[in-house]
């Protein structure tokens, strides 16, 4: 099946979000889905201790490496896109990390406003 939205929140073109680690539902590195992609992988976020214990408790270890999947493991730092219902929830949790604006897939909209992903927004490094 083919990629659903190829534009960010902003309405530009989505930038990929991370090729080291490979992130993305279809494992090219950017925040696309489809309607096979059941969590709805659209929320390029760079990834912080608080989310990461959060994550583990809800039942969603992304720490540890899983070799027969070529996981990685992820650690502070990385930026990897989530599942949409996943960030609303650490939101809800005030452990929400920062996210990529221009790497968020625009589908994110449909459920988080952009005022909302605006105060989340990672600052570029210089």
């Amino acid at each position: 099946m083919q990629a659903e939205s190829s534009f960010n929140v902003l309405g530009q073109p989505l930038v990929p979000c991370s090729f080291d680690p490979l992130t993305g539902f279809f494992r090219d590195g950017c925040c696309k889905t489809n309607e096979e992609d059941a969590g709805s992988h659209l929320v390029c976020a760079v990834l912080t201790n608080d989310f990461l214990q959060f994550s583990l408790r809800r039942g969603n270890d992304l720490i540890t490496p899983r070799a027969e999947y070529q996981f990685p493991g992820l650690v502070a730092g990385d930026q990897w896109c989530l599942c949409l219902n996943r960030w609303i929830e650490a939101l809800e949790a005030n452990c929400a990390p920062m996210i990529k604006l221009e790497s968020t897939n625009a589908k994110a909209l449909e459920k988080i406003s952009l005022e909302t992903l605006l105060q989340y927004a990672a600052i570029a490094e210089i």
